[in-house]
């Protein structure tokens, strides 16, 4: 994030020495992005953040592509992706290209019993059911229904739920997830017209120190492969940290919708972007002011994107027969627009209760087996006039 913060204790520079209360020093890690040019932060930690000792054999996760080149409308029933007890076993990648995954996951337990960390890719984790503790070395962050967990990639983790009851629309990101640069000024704060500000984000407290020594499994992702290495120190040894790299969470319910007087195109909904892809919030928003508006939205080319959206609560008003945890794809190349009578319906209408994430990517997105799975077969000829 383009703005600065600190949590517990640290030296008054950069790069001198910060001794113990007991004696010794504390060990400085630079933890950044891009080489050294994208955000970075400063930790301390009570051990050195280095001491490895056994990697085991990789486990290769790269995603399968069951419809390679795609150009048919899809609708995914995303609930019937099965709950499984493990964190990381319970995500499923249904779409996925160049630039990222989007995976479903219900996992049932907590991850405890091991650290994560995504070598790969920023993730975004929308919880969609579900609420707890996503706990990292650089501080802890409740999360409940409708929070979007951003977290860079590179940090280590664990996550607590209160319940074995989760749903999770996970998006890994291949570039760094970003605020939209639009709703920037030339320093990186948010601009008065943004639909939200720093003030909304729930950032990192509540930071955990422990200094243990012992086998810590850590399971690291990088390029599709999953490693698991034993480090000989808690990972969470962390006595305080300052800079610009950091994971925090955003509500979707936080998210101030843009109207206007006629039907709005779907850049206003954008909360995140990334390299080659965006990721929008619809919220429950009044309709357009017109007298002779037309809420639903008109029918439009997908020519350069394909668009994801994921249902999350509401009245859908543009579709017919959707669901909670339904995943609509709609490809490039191919308009799309509302259902028949969707149109009808809505002119008159005052106001829309839909919650919705939505994912616009400008590389085609490849379909795996999963994802076919549970795909409605009959969606692409849902347009069909009787």
């Amino acid at each position: 994030m383009p703005f600065y913060a600190k949590l517990g204790k640290f030296p008054s520079k950069r790069h001198i020495t910060f001794e113990k209360p007991e004696g010794g020093y504390y060990y400085e890690q630079l933890f950044g992005t891009e080489g050294f040019h994208g955000f970075a932060s400063l930790l301390y930690h009570v051990h050195r953040p280095t001491q490895v000792r056994s990697v085991s054999k990789p486990i290769d996760l790269t995603p399968i592509a069951a419809i390679d080149k795609n150009i048919s409308s899809q609708m995914l029933r995303g609930f019937e992706v099965a709950p499984k007890e493990d964190f990381l076993d319970s995500r499923t990648i249904v779409l996925f290209n160049n630039d990222l995954n989007i995976a479903l996951a219900a996992p049932q337990k907590s991850l405890r019993t091991y650290f994560y960390k995504n070598a790969d890719a920023d993730e975004v984790i929308f919880i969609h059911k579900g609420s707890g503790k996503l706990r990292t070395f650089l501080g802890n962050i409740n999360f409940e229904y409708g929070d979007y967990l951003v977290i860079p990639r590179g940090i280590i983790y664990q996550i607590d739920f209160d319940t074995e009851d989760n749903r999770l629309f996970i998006v890994e990101s291949f570039s760094p997830v970003v605020t939209p640069k639009r709703y920037r000024n030339d320093f990186g704060q948010l601009l008065e017209h943004s639909p939200f500000c720093e003030r909304d984000l729930k950032m990192p407290t509540e930071l955990e120190t422990f200094d243990e020594k012992g086998d810590f499994l850590i399971k690291i992702k990088k390029e599709n492969v999953l490693h698991e290495l034993v480090y000989a120190t808690h990972p969470f040894d962390v006595v305080g940290w300052d800079g610009y790299n950091f994971p925090y969470a955003f509500s979707i319910h936080n998210f101030e919708p843009i109207t206007g007087r006629v039907h709005q195109p779907p850049p206003v909904h954008q909360t995140f972007e990334a390299h080659n892809y965006v990721i929008c919030s619809f919220v429950p928003r009044l309709y357009d002011y017109h007298p002779q508006s037309i809420p639903a939205p008109y029918n439009h080319s997908n020519i350069d994107s394909d668009e994801v959206l994921y249902y999350v609560d509401g009245d859908f008003m543009s579709r017919n027969h959707v669901e909670k945890g339904y995943i609509s794809l709609h490809p490039g190349g191919i308009p799309h627009g509302p259902h028949p009578g969707a149109m009808e319906r809505s002119i008159g209408q005052k106001e829309t209760g839909e919650l919705a994430v939505m994912v616009d990517t400008f590389r085609p997105l490849k379909i795996t087996q999963a994802a076919v799975d549970i795909a409605d077969k009959d969606y692409l000829t849902s347009w069909l006039e009787d």
